[in-house]
């Protein structure tokens, strides 16, 4: 029952993050400031790290931990160097 139940929460869980990331893309392609579309961004790449977590559980295998692991740290020096440089106007000073 376990196994069946885990199966099926992996699965909803999987295609709930999927919508969240389609409408996080439909942020992105039509956010009227930029802004919105670092938010966008942030969002996606979360609902992205999300996803790959899953994928790791649903299979056993610790190479999507891993890659996880990147896309979050990618992803968060992304945003910082973003908002960075709506601040400011440059990222390096």
């Amino acid at each position: 029952m376990s196994a069946v139940l885990l199966f099926w929460s992996l699965l909803a869980s999987q295609f709930m993050l999927l919508c969240a990331m389609l409408c996080a893309l439909y942020r992105l392609v039509s956010g009227p400031r930029a802004q919105d579309r670092v938010l966008a961004m942030d969002a996606l790449y979360v609902c992205a790290m999300l996803l790959l977590l899953t994928f790791g559980i649903r299979t056993g295998t610790n190479i999507y931990f891993e890659a996880a692991l990147t896309i979050a740290l990618l992803g968060f020096v992304s945003t910082v160097a973003m908002a960075k440089f709506l601040m400011r106007g440059e990222v390096i000073e």
